[in-house]
């Protein structure tokens, strides 16, 4: 009798434990779908101001969505204005991982050469050749070494936004390029334009540009109007060139370690909160040119729209540095025709 109570006792303590395994099972699923569990902070860096189209999406999309749809199991933590170092600094700290999110420019094209093909000089028409292009074949295409070259996945192209160049004098004419003390990123395809242009090119980053304008280290920058508004640069310039001579983008990405420890649930969401963001963005940066020339206006700044001459003139200085590229890279010239061709 004690025998069969003891096999009967085994059988219901077995049948427990099998149904407490099988509940666990289920839970740690569910947990893995619904991204509950410790919650996990993503920093996300870049070097706008504040009130830049690009924090406004981040804040009005990207962390609303991120924390929203992940159930508190993702908080978001924006540094705007390079709280969290210049832009190399903030790159380099998604690299290592002791920053999960960055939206830098395309500093990365210093070791991947089709990074760099987005800021070619004079190559887009308008704001929706970007977004065809970009959201396209060829911007998958672009980003494809990223995550094994450098460790950063890729999520959004976003917009910085087609580059003209401010200055303390008017710039109407080829010679008026002649001596300008001209800042542009540390970039080599930056520096050679600049260069054929006829200026004199300092290279530094964003965080120094006011301090350098201010006290007449340079006479002028590039980058387009929506930064010079938001920095605070319109205070110590006179005069935008509408050159348009370039379009710059900003691109989403994520630390991959940090990605790869992400459940599928957490790392749907970000995906889809930074595409649903750098929409956002763009078409707020392209509403804004309006807004903000207005308001560069009104604080004393004055526009010159380059001729048509004088914008073929500025075509043609830069046509050497496509040149030196094809030269150097045997798929820049037919990519370079992929990216017109795809123009209305």
């Amino acid at each position: 009798m004690n025998k069969k109570l003891s096999i009967g006792a085994a059988i219901v303590l077995g049948a427990s434990l099998f149904l407490s395994a099988c509940s666990g099972t289920e839970k740690s699923a569910s947990d893995e779908m619904s991204g509950e569990g410790a919650a996990k902070t993503i920093k996300v860096a870049n070097y706008f101001a504040e009130d830049h189209p690009q924090n406004i999406a981040l804040k009005e999309k990207f962390k609303k969505i991120v924390e929203a749809e992940s159930k508190g199991s993702l908080k978001v933590q924006i540094f705007p204005n390079s709280t969290l170092g210049a832009e190399k600094e903030f790159y380099d700290g998604v690299r290592n991982g002791t920053i999960e999110m960055g939206i830098p420019g395309l500093i990365m094209q210093a070791d991947i050469p089709k990074m760099a093909v987005p800021e070619w000089p004079f190559l887009f028409k308008d704001f929706h050749h970007v977004k065809t292009v970009l959201n396209g074949p060829i911007g998958e295409e672009l980003t494809a070494d990223l995550e094994e070259e450098h460790g950063v996945k890729p999520l959004a192209w976003s917009a910085n936004g087609f580059r003209m160049i401010s200055s303390n004098k008017p710039i109407k004419s080829m010679e008026d390029f002649d001596g300008l003390r001209l800042r542009m990123p540390n970039i080599p395809n930056y520096i050679s334009l600049g260069k054929l242009l006829g200026a004199n090119i300092t290279p530094l980053p964003i965080s120094e540009i006011f301090t350098a304008l201010e006290q007449k280290v340079v006479d002028g920058q590039d980058n387009p109007i929506a930064t010079l508004r938001a920095s605070g640069w319109y205070e110590v310039q006179s005069d935008v060139l509408e050159s348009k001579h370039m379009f710059s983008p900003n691109i989403y990405i994520i630390n991959s370690q940090f990605w790869k420890g992400l459940s599928k649930n957490q790392q749907q969401i970000i995906e889809k909160a930074s595409k649903i963001a750098a929409e956002y963005e763009f078409q707020l940066l392209e509403k804004s040119y309006e807004d903000d020339k207005k308001f560069l206006e009104k604080h004393g700044i004055k526009f010159t729209t380059p001729s048509k001459e004088f914008s073929d003139d500025m075509q043609k200085a830069a046509q050497p540095l496509y040149d030196e590229i094809y030269q150097k890279f045997d798929w820049a010239k037919g990519l370079v025709e992929r990216i017109k061709s795809e123009a209305d």
